[in-house]
């Protein structure tokens, strides 16, 4: 049940592989989740590492991995620190919102969830995950950050250098750019983020910062109503893996006590999906497991809009100016 496609626009080309349940029949409705890779990595690589589809084959729900290819990026990274690629109706993003759009409408595959939409990375899928969330509120109801950077950490490869190893600028300033690019589609977008306290490749102050700028953007999108303090979690829990590593889950919540923001700080962990399978690239077993996390967050929020199909393609078509089903 792992079909390759490809996505073609104005924008650019890519393949992208759709993962679907075993037991899967075509009319049930079901959450989408889109994964993507890090750097030096591939669809398939990220799949077997994160094993994700183990659990959408248990929870029946469909994966999209979107693919970075060579000709755009020779190291496999998806470009979240080129200022085309970190806003709406332009470069990646908008390819990878087309990509939704596209197994959205593919109703004689699947039937999605458009209140059940949501976007997980590492890495520089992390990074990007974070860009989508900014600019396409309106589709993804949650994202999942792991080992990822705020919103606009860096705008060149040398300052994206700089923000892994020593963070990006202040938090306050990124939160209001991403709620700048939200525009008309600002509202609250949940977030789960996990970072390893010993990782030498994205530092952990850009974990810390990604919390912070989100929870700046959410207080502006909900025009003040969600307002959280980073020092001061409304719970803090430690934990410990049998034969692995510690961490400590924060939480934050709103005021009807929903969980909207969610840290995972493992300690000792490098720069590697936690709970991940040794199969795979950038991977610690030894953590907690990050898809079952973002799985589950992912499941206790879900966005209201019942006519996303209609303006979503209708945006396609009259902003990107692409082919949606190419």
């Amino acid at each position: 049940m792992w079909q390759k496609y490809m996505y073609e626009s104005l924008m650019g080309n890519r393949p992208y592989f759709v993962h679907t349940p075993a037991d899967y029949w075509v009319g049930k409705v079901v959450p989408l989740v889109v994964m993507l890779h890090g750097c030096r990595q591939t669809a398939d690589d990220f799949a077997i590492g994160t094993q994700m589809n183990r659990l959408a084959d248990e929870q029946q729900f469909i994966v999209v991995y979107p693919q970075q290819v060579s000709s755009s990026n020779p190291n496999g990274c998806w470009n979240w620190f080129d200022p085309v690629h970190q806003v709406r109706g332009s470069g990646e993003p908008a390819m990878i919102a087309g990509m939704v759009e596209a197994v959205g409408e593919a109703t004689d595959h699947w039937m999605i969830d458009p209140k059940r939409i949501y976007v997980a990375g590492a890495s520089a899928g992390a990074a990007m995950a974070v860009i989508l969330g900014a600019t396409y509120p309106d589709i993804f109801a949650a994202i999942g950050v792991h080992s990822g950077v705020e919103y606009k950490a860096a705008t060149s490869v040398i300052k994206a250098l700089k923000a892994m190893r020593r963070g990006g600028p202040e938090p306050v300033g990124q939160g209001q750019l991403a709620y700048n690019a939200m525009g008309e589609f600002a509202h609250v977008v949940p977030t789960i983020v996990f970072q390893g306290t010993n990782d030498h490749i994205v530092k952990a102050v850009n974990g810390d910062q990604v919390v912070q700028q989100w929870m700046h953007t959410d207080a502006l999108a909900s025009q003040n109503e969600y307002r959280a303090e980073f020092l001061r979690p409304d719970s803090r829990t430690m934990g410990q893996v049998s034969g692995g590593h510690s961490y400590t889950l924060y939480r934050w919540n709103d005021r009807k006590g929903n969980v909207i923001q969610e840290y995972w700080k493992v300690k000792g962990m490098g720069h590697a999906w936690s709970g991940g399978s040794p199969e795979a690239s950038y991977t610690d077993a030894r953590g907690p497991s990050a898809s079952q996390a973002m799985y589950t967050f992912f499941m206790s929020h879900s966005m209201g809009n019942t006519t996303f199909w209609g303006k979503f393609r209708q945006t396609l078509i009259e902003l990107f100016k692409v082919d949606a089903h190419g």
